[in-house]
């Protein structure tokens, strides 16, 4: 195998892929190796994430990428079919509903507002309302919710199946193998060395590592504030089924649940330090968890703990978005990573705007600019006020 490329992806996950994907499906005709560690992707964040897609957000450029991202999931199944075989990512658009108190509701007015603004289809629910959605739910200490239609979960697995196999189908090589360094020359990249020493050469490198990218940035000098940081998620089975299908739910706690087949899965942000740690513990959900669900939604009060998992978020210490593009002090270096929990969500158009910086050296699709590398030097931060 020949060791020179046009374009080195490190990272075969999610956004590797799309963006493996769309620079070949967009006219690309150069070699795209994509270097994934994680053959099996046993440990990748991808199939651990709890695959919600929402648009409620509140920064002009998150509202951008969810609104076109779902356009995208709304026909990827026959989009990205190959040989007449769908891509079937079980896309449920349940809704997704974040429950207010009283104290909460003037806030969550003010994010409708933008998101009308921006073309979101969200509206503000009472009680009543979310009755209607779920008529087992504990209203008592709530005023009403933040709900959009359009929005649910899917099979995030199987999105990154649909990116790989149509990345490969144009003809980008995956190679299973770890990057363990950048190679540099002064200001310019020059490619990767492996961990078995091997080197590959190409004059862009895209780091789309996840929560290994910033490890691997910071080792070449070029840091970004990203850190590895667990989740755990829960799935459970209760003995009384509910009378609908549930929107993907948050909690004025932080707690949040949705349906996952006939049963249930369920998570939270909960206080931990970064670090690379893929144990889940029962006590988190029974201590945590469990008492929020019991209190919100009586048949909730037997659940069966059934299995559970913790997968990494890129977590991005600084404003908690994406950071994508050019790394300014290293020519022929791209970064696509710090989602904080947003990069399946936000695949599909981060992978069609990256193609379009790295082959044109510029957006069309959408100006992503806002998450540039240089936001932190410059303080132009991109707050988001509905981080969950």
């Amino acid at each position: 195998m020949s060791n020179r490329a046009d374009i080195i992806i490190i990272g075969g996950g999610v956004i590797g892929s799309s963006i493996a994907y769309h620079l070949l499906q967009d006219g690309f005709n150069g070699r795209v190796i994509v270097f994934e560690k994680d053959g099996l992707y046993e440990y990748a964040s991808t199939p651990r994430s709890a695959g919600g897609f929402r648009q409620l957000y509140t920064t002009a450029v998150n509202m951008q990428l969810s609104k076109y991202s779902l356009q995208i999931y709304k026909d990827f199944s026959k989009s990205m079919a190959i040989d007449g075989e769908e891509m079937e990512i079980d896309f449920k658009q349940r809704g997704y509903l974040f429950l207010a108190t009283d104290e909460m509701m003037p806030k969550f007015e003010r994010h409708l507002k933008l998101q009308n603004e921006n073309g979101i289809n969200s509206q503000l629910l009472d009680t009543n309302d979310l009755l209607k959605i779920i008529p087992e739910l504990n209203t008592e200490d709530l005023a009403g919710g933040l709900f959009c239609s359009e929005s649910g979960y899917l099979d995030p697995y199987s999105v990154m199946q649909g990116y790989i196999r149509n990345a490969k189908r144009l003809g980008a090589e995956y190679v299973y193998d770890a990057v363990d360094s950048l190679i540099t020359e002064q200001d310019h990249i020059k490619g990767v060395k492996l961990t078995d020493g091997r080197e590959f050469f190409s004059p862009v490198v895209v780091n789309c590592a996840g929560a290994w990218a910033s490890l691997l940035s910071e080792k070449a000098g070029l840091p970004l504030p990203v850190v590895p940081l667990p989740r755990q998620i829960f799935q459970f089975d209760i003995e009384t089924p509910l009378q609908n299908y549930l929107p993907l739910t948050m909690d004025p706690t932080g707690v949040y649940f949705r349906h996952e087949g006939e049963k249930f899965i369920s998570g939270y942000a909960e206080e931990i330090e970064p670090g690379i740690d893929f144990k889940w513990r029962r006590s988190a959900f029974v201590e945590n968890i469990w008492p929020v669900l019991a209190n919100r939604i009586k048949n909730f009060e037997n659940a069966k703990i059934e299995r559970g998992w913790s997968g990494l978020y890129d977590f991005n210490t600084e404003d908690h978005n994406a950071i994508l593009g050019k790394y300014p002090e290293m020519k022929g270096y791209f970064v696509a990573f710090g989602f904080s929990g947003h990069g399946m969500q936000q695949a599909p158009a981060v992978g069609k705007c990256l193609s379009e910086l790295i082959r044109m050296g510029k957006y069309e699709t959408l100006d992503l600019s806002p998450l540039r590398v240089e936001r932190f030097a410059e303080n132009q931060l991109i707050i988001e006020d509905a981080i969950y």
